[in-house]
């Protein structure tokens, strides 16, 4: 009769030790996948955040090419990292959101409109346009085609408001309506409230920074209401990654600002509208293919 052999202490768990270390390895892995994918994401939204190229359609197109699909947190992520451009605005520009009154009067008539139209659209914008690469591409095309007319059009008077303080309450309004346009992801917010602007005799830069400081309210109640209306999407390791790309995004944003307010000094935007067509029609024979 053969004694019977017991296996030796925590045999079970040795033999299970490969099986245990390849699920750890490809836990690590995707953690790893998922902080590049945050950080790239990051760099993406900081140098198109505050350029007329369309950030949101950026960050839709560079999904697609990460073939990431669209899900609920990846359209709220699209949205809750431009907080970290904006940012980047608020320690630039924090004099006038505190200091200067008739900034933040112009500021607060720009935004009702646009948060009006935001709004009343959520729905429609979050199911139907938010993710749609085909709307993204047209856009940028179109859009960049407009620019590039707009430029060759374009007098800057003598009389044109020379200063933020200088925009009146209708140039503000009027500018909240032309920002209504960017809720088409790939319009560009900035493009629109820039060349809305210069058509409502605004100079250059001073539509440029009113631009700037107008980005921070419209996305902060963006990503505030979007959170309300989705709040288990930023939950463990969602949140992490929220805080990696805003992080990235708000470096890379702040030297963006920079390089946009020196551009200005001798550039029109027409090589942006060059840029919008390009990368358009590549993307397009992309999504064909």
């Amino acid at each position: 009769m053969n004694p019977t052999v017991c296996p030796p202490p925590g045999g079970f768990i040795f033999k299970k030790l490969p099986f245990v270390l390849m699920f750890l390895c490809f836990c690590a892995i995707l953690l790893f996948m998922t902080i590049l994918h945050s950080i790239l994401f990051g760099i993406v939204e900081g140098i198109s955040e505050f350029l007329p190229i369309s950030s949101t359609g950026h960050l839709i197109l560079f999904s697609h090419i990460l073939a990431l699909a669209q899900t609920d947190f990846l359209k709220s992520f699209e949205i809750a990292i431009q907080l970290g451009a904006i940012a980047s605005v608020v320690v630039l520009y924090w004099r006038s959101f505190l200091l200067n009154v008739a900034v933040m009067k112009r500021i607060v008539v720009a935004f009702i409109p646009t948060g009006i139209v935001g709004l009343v659209l959520y729905k429609i914008i979050k199911t139907y346009l938010l993710g749609n690469e085909t709307i993204v591409v047209w856009a940028l095309i179109l859009g960049g085609i407009f620019l590039i007319v707009f430029e060759l059009l374009h007098k800057e008077r003598d009389d044109a408001a020379a200063n933020v303080e200088d925009i009146s309450y209708k140039q503000a309004f009027g500018i909240g309506l032309a920002q209504s346009v960017a809720i088409i992801p790939g319009v560009s917010r900035s493009a629109a409230t820039i060349l809305g602007g210069l058509g409502m005799r605004i100079k250059r830069a001073t539509i440029v920074e009113f631009s700037f400081l107008l980005a921070a309210p419209i996305m902060l109640v963006a990503t505030a209401y979007d959170l309300y209306k989705t709040p288990a999407v930023f939950v463990g390791s969602n949140f992490t990654t929220l805080i990696v790309g805003f992080v990235v995004s708000f470096f890379v944003a702040y030297g963006s600002i920079r390089f946009l307010l020196r551009f200005i000094k001798t550039h029109t935007f027409i090589p942006f509208g060059v840029y919008r067509i390009v990368i358009g029609l590549l993307f397009l024979l992309l999504i064909v293919l």
